[in-house]
This record gives C-alpha cells, sequence and structure tokens, in this order.
C-alpha cells in the first residue's frame, strides 16, 4: 500500500472514532483531500486508493488538473478565495464551491455555471480583517440571493477558523459556525433544511467532527508538507 492510501486510511478511521465520540454516522461526513500546489500523480494515486472528494483552492489550477485529470470521476470541491473575473474556470468543472463570500460573486458563478452548482456561504466567525467570508448575522441575506439564482444550489456553510496550536481551541469557532447554519435554517424554513457544515483541517479535523462538520478538508495529512 503506497503511503497517500495509508494516510486516507488512518484519516478515515480516525474521522470514524470522532463520530463515534459524538454519536454520529462517519458516512454523512465527507473527507476532501486538499490537493492545492501538489501534482496531479498524487492525486491520481490517492484516486486509485479509493478516494473520489478533492479540494482546490487557485481558480487556473483547478482548471489544468481537471483537464489533465478529466478521465477521473473526480468530484472537485472549490475552498479557496474567488475573483468574480475567474469564476468561470470554477462553475466550469466544480461539483461544490465552498467560498461564496458575496451576492456580486453568487451572481457570477450563475451566469457561468452549465448546471446547477452546489455551494457554500463562507462565514468568518472570527471576525479577522484577513480572511474573506461574511460576519455570521449577515448569512441570511446572502443566502436569500442565492436561493433567487436558477443555477446555484445552496447546501450549507464553511469556515476557516484561526489556527490554534491546541486544536481544542478551535472548538467555539466550529460552535459558532454550527450555531449559524441552525439560525439560518430557523429563518428562512426550507422544506428541506441546509446540512452541510465544511470545517476542520489537518490538525483540528476531530474536534470538528465532534462539533457536526459534515466535510472536513484535509491537505497535508494526506499528501504531506507543501512546498514553500
Amino acid at each position: 500500500m503506497g503511503q497517500i492510501a495509508q494516510n486516507l486510511r488512518s484519516i478515515n478511521s480516525r474521522i470514524a472514532a470522532a463520530a463515534d465520540r459524538a454519536g454520529r454516522d462517519p458516512a454523512g461526513i465527507t473527507l476532501v483531500a486538499v490537493s492545492k500546489l501538489k501534482p496531479a500523480s498524487l492525486i491520481r494515486a490517492a484516486y486509485e486508493a479509493g478516494h473520489r472528494a478533492f479540494g482546490e483552492n487557485y481558480a487556473q489550477e483547478l482548471r489544468d488538473k481537471a483537464e489533465e485529470l478529466a478521465d477521473l470521476d473526480i468530484r472537485w470541491h472549490f475552498i479557496g478565495g474567488l475573483q468574480r473575473n475567474k469564476a468561470k474556470y470554477v462553475a466550469a468543472v466544480a461539483s461544490m464551491m465552498e467560498t461564496v463570500d458575496s451576492s456580486e460573486l453568487a451572481e457570477a458563478l450563475d451566469r457561468r455555471a452549465e448546471a446547477r452548482l452546489a455551494c457554500l456561504i463562507e462565514v468568518n466567525v472570527a471576525g479577522e480583517a484577513s480572511k474573506s467570508g461574511v460576519a455570521p448575522d449577515e448569512v441570511g441575506d446572502l443566502a436569500q440571493r442565492i436561493l433567487s439564482l436558477p443555477n446555484l444550489e445552496l447546501r450549507g456553510v464553511m469556515a476557516i477558523p484561526p489556527i490554534e496550536d491546541d486544536p481544542e481551541r478551535s472548538r467555539p469557532y466550529f460552535r459558532k459556525l454550527r450555531d449559524a447554519l441552525n439560525k439560518l435554517n430557523e429563518s428562512i424554513r426550507l422544506d428541506v433544511p441546509l446540512t452541510e457544515l465544511s470545517m476542520g483541517m489537518s490538525h483540528d479535523f476531530e474536534i470538528a467532527v465532534e462539533e457536526g462538520a459534515t466535510i472536513v478538508r484535509i491537505g497535508t495529512a494526506v499528501f504531506g508538507e507543501r512546498s514553500p
């Protein structure tokens, strides 16, 4: 078994253990292997190990890798900041756009999407000026705009909290995102509630799972450290 296959097996075991501690079914948790700045050959190795969901942070890198790996039935998640003029690259290939942070970006994606594009609202749970995302009290307004667009399908929310030395210190941020989703569901009252909570990375994904994550985004623990 190759190293990436071993890494994936280990991570999935840790996800299952965290889900068990929280009384959850691990089948309801998607591991997105974050492949930014990693060669397509490593993505192919992960695919051959049975993995299907991959995350990219840069629009043109996503475009190029999707073309190179077009023979594989990969589910691409876009998880980085996106300029509106590059929406075409994401809308053309992504299964899910996780970082919608404005009505303008949502509208750009809607214009470019050739089929219904699943999306999440990025929430700035720590109020960091250096990060994108809407404030928790602005989630409802953005959700209403997304729900009015014919080519976008709102699924839930995501967040990139501060990186803490102690993963346990991430727990309040995860709870804040979960609360934001609960409040959103209470305010918009869809027939089918929104369920997706994308939160947790290599250093804190087990805490995120315990707090309700349905998507965890893991790069280093799958593919190893990235070159500077």
